[in-house]
């Protein structure tokens, strides 16, 4: 049964993948074959099924017919996602400077309902001060005009607005003392963060654990990672690990369940929720 999703583009595109797939398998039909059906090869039928692509009409009435689906309720109801899945988000005004590997990201932020992370070099992205935002921009590409850079920043800061809506995703976010105490910018950028950080505390929809340096080897040895939960229920977690150039996206279960495992020992090993006020009080008297 085909259901409504009340997630942003990049949610409805994995949903309407997950409903071909499960079509699909139910008859046995091979991806090799449902992509001849379409013009197209297995790895187009791939990416369908995990929502990376739009969807052409055409593409999902053949496989609809191919699978067996003539039902009229069915079919319309998965074109209507389909189509609201192809609709653009509000990021797709900044491609300009938005990499296409990091689109993906920022939908699925959009629509998650909890953010679990661990950062070790930055502090992330959605809690950032816009000159934080700005130095962190100029570090990573010093080359960059000056309308590039706020671009790049206004992106960031509009990513934010998901904080301020009605039903604003839960963070739950374990931040290295690194990232704490690496500077970016200069002494007051780093103590405007800061302050922002322990103004973010006292937020019920946010929860920040400081993972101390004397702590020595833990669970997040590997780098940063997050984990996004959704409100619908036949959208799975997914993992996202970030790289220089480019991004994973990790949702077979024994993926996620590995970092599932890796975070919550992070939550454990670090300092507590109640004590992270007064650790990040402690470094900014030391700025």
């Amino acid at each position: 049964m085909v259901t409504t999703a009340a997630g942003g583009p990049t949610v409805r595109r994995i949903m309407v993948g997950l409903e071909l797939r499960r079509m699909r398998e139910s008859c046995g039909i091979t991806r090799e074959a449902a992509g001849y059906v379409i013009r197209g090869s297995e790895s187009k039928i791939s990416r369908l099924e995990l929502g990376r692509v739009g969807f052409k009409p055409r593409d999902i009435l053949d496989l609809l017919t191919f699978y067996g689906v003539h039902d009229d309720a069915t079919r319309d109801a998965l074109l209507a996602l389909a189509k609201e899945a192809n609709s653009p988000g509000w990021w797709h005004t900044y491609d300009d400077v938005l990499p296409g590997w990091f689109q993906t990201y920022v939908g699925l932020e959009e629509s998650a309902q909890l953010i679990r992370g661990y950062e070790v070099q930055f502090i992330p992205g959605l809690l950032q001060t816009e000159d934080y935002a700005r130095a962190v921009t100029l570090s990573g590409a010093p080359g960059l005009s000056a309308e590039e850079t706020e671009r790049r920043v206004r992106l960031r800061m509009t990513r934010q607005l998901a904080l301020d809506r009605p039903n604003p995703p839960a963070l739950w976010i374990v931040l290295d003392e690194g990232a704490l105490r690496r500077p970016m910018g200069d002494r007051q950028v780093m103590r405007g963060q800061l302050t922002r950080l322990i103004q973010l505390v006292d937020r019920p929809d946010v929860t920040l654990q400081v993972m101390p340096f004397r702590f020595g080897a833990h669970a997040g040895d590997g780098g940063a990672f997050s984990i996004l939960r959704f409100p619908e229920p036949d959208v799975p977690d997914i993992v996202y690990i970030e790289q220089l150039a480019s991004a994973l996206y990790l949702d077979k279960p024994e993926q996620v369940e590995r970092y599932a495992e890796a975070i919550n020992r992070l939550t454990v090993n670090s300092h507590p929720p109640d004590r992270t006020a007064d650790m990040l009080s402690k470094v900014l008297a030391q700025i």
